[in-house]
């Protein structure tokens, strides 16, 4: 039995017998009724909700993550999504009536809104909750079984979870499993209806290969260099607070973080000003001591982030400290930072910020563009022409205009990267969507057969005409007919009629005087 920490991995054996309960459990329809949904549901809302103590606690423990940062990040955005999922469950979930041309006017078209099946969600330790069980709304909300498999790394959250998962949700429907790359690559070896992994682009890419052995739908969560595009033409104090505050939340540690801030000579002087006293107004003189400032997940990460300080070209202007034993990075910001320098090889996902000089705003965006497409842009500009001049002329996931990260908490937003910063999207309807298939059915009528016998052969022209008026629209701008069947371009309006009345006479007949 393999461990790390307190963290008992889940057996190959006993990982092969959840999948294979969570698929018999799909196709005997347990998870499909409303109310079941539903009350699975409500079952997530009361596992986190009754335990938030609990939870808060497994993240300070992990990632000494503020009180208020696992609040606002985390549970909050949690409980919200399930809410709105059970209000609108009744809506999402029913079947979408579509229009008709013509033709079809006779048949019942709609789109069935149907659970994909068995899924995986394999989850980040950064945000090891919300990563995790967010996702699951959406599962739970189309109808799938789920294995969910969260981050080794945030071990004290996982051991939580692992608890907790079987005191509130169905075993037979939501299970729960423990491992590190070994499990997870046998995981990825069996047959699932749908992938959502939220992580690093080098295991995204293991994992769509993957997922492409059994041709499994995916959706990738993944990250990027998110850069900060801050104008001359822009309120210095207040861009510099909320660049500071995406930043610095969860100690940089944040797939949405701004990643690297261009701007020209003069503002990287001024904001050089401004942000040892935003510092002191949200951390205090000593950071170290700042009950609002997370810590590094582990001596891995931390020795990477140091080494990048280490090795920079750039000049450390502002923080630099580190304590290893504490796991302690000081807000550290590196001015004239040059496009080759090891900051930006990679993102950094850590409290260090590199300001990059450029010339202008279109040296700014020609910068972006040369590099893989971030998951998210920040333009910081009081003009709001400049603004959409930075949005037509770049690509990212999403975009918060004066602002950072705030996109991500608006579950009516889609979220999700571009390229290299993922595929797919989550949140609001969207979660629901990407675990549902959406069936087309189309349904004919018994009593309409004398009004279609025209499709079936022998063809004749006089067919071709019929059929010509039901299914063939004529655009205004054809003049002549060529040697193609033409129809002409008179109103249909009195045919269709003709055609509504024949049916309803076709259908009077065939109900009530056979």
């Amino acid at each position: 039995m393999a461990t790390t920490s307190s963290l008992t991995y889940t057996k190959v054996e006993e990982m092969e017998q959840i999948v294979s309960t969570l698929r018999q459990t799909f196709f005997q329809n347990i998870t499909k009724p409303l109310a079941y949904r539903k009350q699975q549901l409500q079952q997530l809302y009361l596992l986190i909700d009754e335990n938030e103590p609990a939870i808060f606690e497994a993240l300070r423990q992990d990632l000494y993550k503020p009180r208020n940062e696992a609040w606002l990040g985390e549970t909050v955005l949690l409980k919200q999504e399930i809410l709105d999922m059970l209000k609108n469950l009744d809506q999402w979930a029913a079947p979408e009536v579509v229009k008709r041309p013509l033709g079809y006017a006779l048949n019942k078209c709609y789109i069935r809104k149907e659970p994909i099946g068995n899924v995986l969600i394999i989850s980040s330790w950064n945000y090891p909750v919300v990563l995790l069980l967010g996702p699951l709304v959406g599962a739970i909300g189309a109808g799938c079984t789920a294995i969910c498999k969260p981050s080794e790394m945030a071990v004290h959250v996982a051991l939580l979870l692992s608890e907790l998962f079987p005191k509130y949700l169905d075993p037979n429907a939501y299970a729960l499993v423990q491992g590190g790359p070994n499990e997870t690559t046998f995981l990825l070896e069996n047959k699932f209806d749908h992938i959502f992994y939220t992580g690093s682009t080098a295991v995204g890419k293991i994992i769509m290969a993957a997922a492409a052995k059994n041709l499994t739908r995916i959706t990738l969560e993944l990250g990027g260099k998110s850069p900060v595009i801050l104008t001359k033409n822009t309120d210095i104090v207040i861009s510099v607070k909320r660049i500071l505050w995406g930043k610095l939340y969860n100690c940089g540690q944040t797939c949405i973080a701004p990643d690297y801030v261009l701007c020209e000579e003069s503002v990287q002087a001024a904001i050089l000003e401004q942000i040892p006293i935003a510092l002191r107004e949200m951390q205090g003189n000593d950071v170290q001591q700042s009950e609002g400032y997370a810590r590094i997940i582990n001596h891995r990460h931390f020795d990477r982030l140091t080494n990048l300080l280490q090795r920079t070209k750039g000049r450390i202007v502002i923080g630099g400290e580190s304590d290893r034993d504490n796991l302690f990075i000081a807000p550290t910001i590196v001015a004239d930072v040059t496009s080759d320098d090891i900051l930006m090889q990679e993102e950094i996902f850590g409290p260090i910020l590199p300001i990059i000089v450029v010339k202008n705003l279109e040296e700014a965006i020609k910068f972006v563009n040369n590099l893989p497409e971030p998951l998210c842009l920040y333009p910081f500009s009081k003009d709001k022409k400049t603004i959409q001049y930075v949005l037509d002329n770049t690509r990212s996931g999403g975009a918060s205009i004066n602002d950072c990260m705030l996109h991500f908490a608006v579950n009516t937003l889609p979220f999700g990267g571009i390229g290299s910063s993922g595929m797919g999207s989550y949140h609001g309807k969207r979660s629901f969507d990407v675990f549902s298939h959406e069936r087309s059915t189309l349904e004919t009528p018994f009593y309409a057969e004398r009004l279609l016998k025209a499709r079936y052969p022998p063809y004749t022209q006089k067919k071709m005409k019929v059929l010509g008026w039901l299914l063939v629209s004529t655009p205004s701008f054809v003049k002549k007919s060529g040697g193609n069947i033409h129809f002409g371009n008179k109103s249909k309006t009195g045919f269709l009629i003709t055609i509504v009345a024949i049916s309803a006479y076709l259908f009077i007949n065939a109900k009530f005087m056979n």
